[in-house]
């Protein structure tokens, strides 16, 4: 069963343009244990939204998983995952944390709940809304 995802990332660090320049990259070096239980919960096929944290603070993006189940490759004592994503493509309208918090069906969203997450599980209805929320034209 397909499942859906928020996976953040500081802009200036790796942003949305920096995936879609590379066409592919591996999501690594998340040292967080409930954000390492979600990566390794990921399979191919997947989709999720690319989040830029910090500068920003948008959902930008969907990305397809490509390969789950890796191991990182940023670390040495074999217990953090990642997986291998791509773009699928940008949003319309990207869709800010404000707008978000600002809806009361996404209250319960991990991004919301657990702000500090850096790999968020997404619900089909809340995937849904925010996809929604991108194609709608910004206040």
């Amino acid at each position: 069963m397909k499942r859906f995802w928020l996976m953040k990332s500081e802009p200036d660090a790796y942003s949305w343009s920096d995936l879609v320049r590379d066409g592919e990259g591996i999501w690594d070096g998340v040292r967080n244990y409930r954000a390492r239980n979600n990566l390794a919960a990921m399979t191919a096929g997947d989709s999720a939204f690319f989040y830029h944290s910090n500068i920003g603070l948008e959902i930008v993006g969907v990305m397809s998983i490509v390969e789950g189940g890796l191991a990182d490759p940023t670390d040495d004592s074999g217990r953090w995952a990642a997986v291998r994503v791509k773009p699928d493509h940008a949003l319309a309208h990207a869709v800010t944390l404000k707008q978000v918090k600002a809806q009361p069906l996404l209250a319960e969203m991990e991004l919301v709940r657990m702000s500090r997450l850096s790999v968020c599980e997404v619900r089909p209805e809340e995937w849904s809304l925010i996809l929604q929320m991108a194609e709608a034209k910004p206040a």
